[in-house]
């Protein structure tokens, strides 16, 4: 069992809360049952997670030995939009997350693919099949390998950005420009392990960005990436002032609610690995986000009816 520790210098709160937003990987449940089994510790003693946290405090946490995730099939119903022998075209459902990890160790998208059909296994025990991904609270079309030709083909394609995303997102505030785009690198932040941000010397990440709708307090936009950092669409609004409505990590407590950021990969273009065919594929914004949508138009004044 390993045993890390770390000082308080500018968190406060709770004790569950401030622990499981230093180690991302540890839910405020798992945080719990280590503090109820001795296993964290402040300044020497055991404190209730209901604890709050001052400057100075010491904390100490025994992180037990990581566990092997065997990850199996589960009969998990799938969107499929698209299937052939090499690729398949998912839309999935905000709220799932795309493949275990320790966090997430079942219930996810691959645990549902390897139900269905054999994936590639480029990416490892935890990641087969798995090209790209999305946030669990976002929705929307995802490419899967089923074999390894078909995965280093589309891999390519995503490195060398031939391939299309576009994504609609529901954002605060009115959004002045129609049209932008938005070249800032991304990193994992220095300040909170859970969050990404804009560092100089992150990865390069460009966001296009496309005004479709405005509404009282708050713009409906489409997104399209030509890099594919996590969190990127989320990240580079925030940094303009626009942060992601619903979003819990990078937007403000005062928002739309929902489920999670109102998010979906909309549109997702790419050339197939074996008959060299321009693929395109569109599917509509789940009932939550247009729900939603039909509200703020309510609220504009815009009378339009379309699914978006």
């Amino acid at each position: 069992m390993e045993t890390e520790q770390f000082e308080i210098t500018t968190e406060s709160g709770r004790l569950d809360k401030v622990i499981s937003e230093h180690f991302a990987d540890w839910s405020r449940s798992q945080v719990k049952n280590a503090i109820e089994a001795d296993q964290i510790k402040v300044n020497g003693k055991t404190e209730k997670p209901k604890y709050a946290v001052a400057t100075g405090d010491l904390i100490e946490i025994q992180k037990p030995d990581p566990v092997a995730i065997d990850v199996q099939p589960e009969a998990i119903p799938l969107d499929i939009v698209y299937e052939d022998d090499d690729v398949i075209v998912v839309n999935k459902p905000a709220g799932m997350v795309v493949h275990p990890s320790a966090g997430h160790p079942n219930h996810t998208l691959v645990n549902a693919l390897l139900h269905h059909s054999p994936l590639s296994t480029i990416n490892g025990e935890f990641r087969p099949g798995i090209v790209h991904r999305i946030d669990k609270d976002t929705s929307g079309l995802l490419m899967v390998a089923k074999n390894d030709h078909a995965h280093q083909f589309l891999a390519a394609q995503l490195k060398a950005k031939t391939n299309k995303r576009e994504y609609l997102a529901l954002v605060h505030g009115i959004v002045k420009n129609d049209s932008g785009t938005i070249d800032a690198p991304i990193a994992r932040s220095p300040k909170d392990r859970k969050q990404m941000a804009i560092v100089a010397d992150g990865r390069p990440a460009i966001t296009h960005y496309r005004v479709l709708e405005r509404y009282l307090h708050y713009t409906l936009i489409a997104c399209r990436l030509e890099t594919g950092r996590t969190h990127q669409i989320r990240v580079h609004m925030k940094s303009i002032g626009h942060p992601l409505a619903g979003d819990p990590l990078y937007g403000p407590k005062k928002t739309l609610p929902g489920t999670g950021q109102y998010l979906h990969a909309k549109e997702l273009g790419f050339t197939h690995p074996t008959t060299g065919k321009e693929m395109l594929f569109t599917v509509q914004v789940p009932e939550e986000f247009q729900a939603m949508v039909t509200k703020l138009r309510h609220q504009a004044g815009i009378k339009q009816d379309d699914h978006l």
